[in-house]
């Protein structure tokens, strides 16, 4: 993954990227996680930080399930249902980035305020957006891509269009 910079835009306001190039591979899509345990409790009532957690630790074992993981994560799309929950949530984040991208490149976020998700204790929720990474064939060297641009192809003769009985091409085509 490479982070996307313009040198027409400032700084970002927090942990994360403006933009992100991810390399080919499967798209892996993550729906809203939510502050559910395995059991399907809801984990910290009332604490965004909490729920913050719970919510990226879903995310990160739904990418790993798929084959992908945190640092292949191209976006993110948050949704917090009180905008005084903003400083919580990037406490958290604070404290688990380091973790899930210790090279300090963090996917692009969006993070918005919305009056209620689901469930209506439930305070932040967090889709995200992946790359699982293409595997490359056994026994290959170089992908078959790269093989044809180094070998130019030959030119190829062009066939000639079909005749009808009196020699003249059949309607609808013409002569090259």
């Amino acid at each position: 993954m490479r982070a996307v910079t313009s040198k027409t835009l400032g700084p970002t306001f927090g942990m994360y990227s403006h933009g992100m190039i991810a390399p080919g591979g499967e798209l892996v899509v993550v729906a809203g996680q939510v502050a559910a345990d395995r059991a399907g409790k809801l984990v910290g009532p009332g604490d965004v930080v909490a729920q913050t957690r719970q919510a990226f630790e879903n995310v990160r074992a739904v990418l790993e399930a798929a084959g992908s993981g945190m640092q292949q994560i191209v976006r993110f799309q948050t949704f917090l249902t009180h905008a005084t929950d903003i400083e919580g949530f990037m406490q958290a984040r604070k404290q688990l980035f380091p973790g899930y991208f210790p090279d300090g490149v963090y996917p692009p976020n969006t993070i918005l305020v919305v009056s209620r998700l689901v469930l209506p204790e439930l305070l932040v929720e967090i889709e995200a957006m992946a790359v699982k990474p293409a595997a490359a064939p056994a026994g290959r060297t170089a992908p078959a891509a790269s093989r044809r641009a180094a070998a130019p192809a030959a030119p190829r003769a062009k066939a000639a269009p079909a005749r009808s009985r009196k020699g003249r091409a059949p309607a609808g085509r013409r002569r090259a």
